[in-house]
Order: C-alpha cells, then sequence, then structure tokens
C-alpha cells in the first residue's frame, strides 16, 4: 500500500508542477465566488477537522521518542503531517473542478458518483469517530453516555448548517476566527512572550530542510496521514472550487501552500512550547479546546453533508427541512456509530480515492479532445 501510497504522490506533485508551467496565469472563478479571505477561511475549516486541535499535544511525545523521526524536532515533524505540501492536494482537485470537470463532467457518470459520494460519507462519518474517540482526553470524567450525546448533538448541528450555504459560509469564517483567539488565548496562557515564539517558531525551518523526506511515507503513521488526506482531497476540491473569487492558478498554488500553513505554525508553535514546558492545560482551557474541535467538525460535516447531499439531490429542497435533517443525521450518526464495530480504515478509503485518481487521469487523457477543443476555463 505504501508503494502505491508514494506513486500517487509523486504523480500528484508532478501534475500540479505541470498544471503552473503551463496554465499559470490561466484565471480561476467558481460558481459562487468568494474573496481571498473568505474563500481561504472555508477552505481552512472544512478541509481540517478535530484532529488539529487534539492530536499534536499527544503526538509531540511519539515524534521525539521514535527513530524513524529523529532526523529533525517533533514540532518539525508535526508541522509536515499538516501543512505546507500536503495543501498541494487540494489545489491539484481544486484547479481540476474549475477547469476540467465543467467540460467532461467525470463525476456525473454514475459509478464515479457512486464512488465519490461514498467517500464522503465514509469520511464524514470517520471524522466524527475521532471526535468521539479524543473526546475523553479533553473532558476528564466524561460519561459515556454524555460523550455520545454531545457527538449526537454536533452532527445534528452540522446537519442543519448544511440546509444553507450562508450558513457554512459563515461558520467557516466564525471558526477561522476563534481558532486564531484560541491560538493566542492558549499563547497568553503559556506565558510565552514574543522571543520565545519566534524561538520555538524557528524550529519549523527543518521542515523545509527535509522537505523531500515528507513526499514519502516515514512510518505506518505518517502513512496514515497521507491516506487521510488523499481521502479529503477530492471531496474538499469539489466543495471549495465553487467559492474561488478569479485567482490564477499559480495564486492559488501559493495561498493554498503558505495561508494555511501560517495559522498552523503559530498554533504548533504554541502547543510545541506548552509540551516542552510541561505546562499543565486546566479545565478551562481544555474546555475551549473542546469547544474549538467542536465547530471545526461541524464545519468539515457541514460542507462535505452540503455537497453529497446536492450530488444525490437529497437537498432540504427537495426533501423538505424535516425529512432532510432526520435523513442525514441519521445517515451519518449511525456510520460513526458502525465504525466502533468494523475494521474499516481511512487507509482504505485513501486507497479508494487513489484508484478513483487513476480512472480520472485515464478518462481526462482519453476525452483530451474535447478537453482541446475549447479554451481553458469555457465550458462545452
Amino acid at each position: 500500500m505504501q508503494t502505491i501510497l508514494s506513486m500517487a504522490i509523486a504523480v500528484t506533485l508532478l501534475t500540479s508542477l505541470i498544471l503552473v508551467l503551463r496554465f499559470g496565469r490561466l484565471p480561476l472563478k467558481g460558481d459562487d465566488p468568494q474573496p481571498l479571505l473568505a474563500f481561504m477561511a472555508i477552505l481552512f475549516t472544512s478541509g481540517l477537522d478535530v484532529g488539529l486541535i487534539m492530536f499534536p499535544l499527544t503526538e509531540f511525545p511519539v515524534y521525539e521518542s521514535e527513530a524513524a523521526y529523529g532526523f529533525t524536532n517533533a514540532l518539525a515533524i508535526e508541522f509536515g503531517f499538516w501543512g505546507f505540501l500536503v495543501w498541494g492536494f487540494y489545489f491539484l482537485t481544486t484547479v481540476y473542478f474549475c477547469l476540467v470537470e465543467p467540460r467532461l463532467r467525470l463525476f456525473e457518470r454514475p459509478l464515479i458518483k457512486l464512488v465519490n459520494n461514498g467517500v464522503i460519507i465514509a469520511t464524514c462519518a470517520f471524522t466524527g469517530f475521532l471526535f468521539l474517540t479524543y473526546l475523553p482526553t479533553y473532558i476528564d470524567g466524561l460519561p459515556g453516555a454524555a460523550r455520545y450525546a454531545l457527538v449526537a448533538s454536533v452532527v445534528l448541528l452540522a446537519v442543519l448548517s448544511s440546509t444553507d450555504i450562508r450558513y457554512v459560509k459563515w461558520l467557516g469564517m466564525g471558526s477561522t476566527a476563534l481558532f486564531l483567539g484560541l491560538t493566542a488565548l492558549l499563547w497568553l496562557a503559556s506565558g510565552m512572550g514574543p522571543a520565545s515564539l519566534l524561538s520555538v517558531g524557528g524550529k519549523l525551518s527543518a521542515y523545509f530542510v527535509h522537505l523531500p523526506k515528507f513526499t514519502s511515507p516515514l512510518t505506518d503513521y505518517h502513512a496514515f496521514y497521507l491516506f487521510w488526506w488523499f481521502a479529503w482531497s477530492i471531496m474538499i476540491g469539489q466543495f471549495v472550487a465553487r467559492f474561488v473569487g478569479g485567482l490564477r492558478v499559480w495564486h492559488l498554488l501559493v495561498a493554498l501552500l503558505i495561508i494555511p500553513s501560517l495559522p498552523i505554525a503559530l498554533w504548533f508553535s504554541v502547543l510545541f512550547h506548552i509540551h516542552t514546558e510541561g505546562i499543565a492545560l486546566i479545565g478551562p482551557l481544555r474546555l475551549c479546546m473542546v469547544a474549538v474541535g467542536v465547530l471545526f467538525v461541524v464545519n468539515s460535516l457541514d460542507s462535505l453533508t452540503r455537497l453529497y447531499s446536492e450530488n444525490l439531490q437529497l437537498t432540504a429542497a427537495r426533501l423538505g427541512g424535516p425529512a432532510y435533517v432526520a435523513a442525514h443525521w441519521s445517515l451519518l450518526y449511525g456510520l460513526i456509530l458502525l465504525y466502533q464495530f468494523t475494521p474499516l480504515k481511512i487507509e482504505w478509503i485513501g486507497m479508494v480515492v487513489i484508484g478513483l485518481y487513476a480512472c480520472l487521469y485515464a478518462l481526462t487523457y482519453q476525452n483530451r479532445a474535447l478537453l482541446h477543443a475549447s479554451k481553458p476555463g469555457e465550458t462545452s
């Protein structure tokens, strides 16, 4: 599996490079164009989930102790799993849905449509399952019944938000602001001054020194992350492409690589300082982290629910509000519970998505004459 994963990463990186070299100055525009900051806020909160909030403090000790990560510091490793280069997956799929899909309409083909929406639903459920699994780490003494009830409420809020695209956009921008506020709160609470922040943040330079190492799996756990990014890549590109507001192709690449990486780098630097200094996060701070984590889960689930419901024409307009909410809440929450009793893994979903990539490459090549028949950006 890891060999296939490494090959898939190499192909996607090469494709992205070719796109930039050939179409770099071509403007991209979606059906619902948004200003850059609004677009990036939607992408940031839709394209990430609760793991960004809850994982780092549990992962730093692992990266410090395992020999496979000994070539650099734990902060650089964490950033490599979440920042910069991996956002290139979203670049490739966003460009595809802006330029290629309007003319070839490959995702309207029954088999591709079925597989794509199956992936979206399964990944939605995996996001909720992660939240369910990691809640006890951040809320001490949380009874089991309360944990399940909280997750059920989060799924319900996400489904309600998905009924109107305006809610998705507002929630995305609001969640980004709250994430930055949480970062500032933990920075102040940790007693970390500006000089310490710069000093700790400087460790991130090691990621760029060792950047080639992150283009293939370092360990099974790194492979898990990369499969996770693949699992998300097509559906996030499909969702956010509608919000691109006239960015040129190379501008989009630069924006995706840099803009999301800045708050991620800041967040990880603060958490790494908390980790290295052995600072205990007291109850209210943990609850703030959970609150922002909840919003990230809602953002992820509402955007993906909106996407697959539109793809399958199971929208609120068609079903009616109460039936829409009941159907999608039951589906997602049921699958979240099912994850606990099945061996289903995100790696398998990532493999399915890689297979879907292979089909799209083959079909795009097969239909290249149709692509060449009109100028880039025109629909047939």
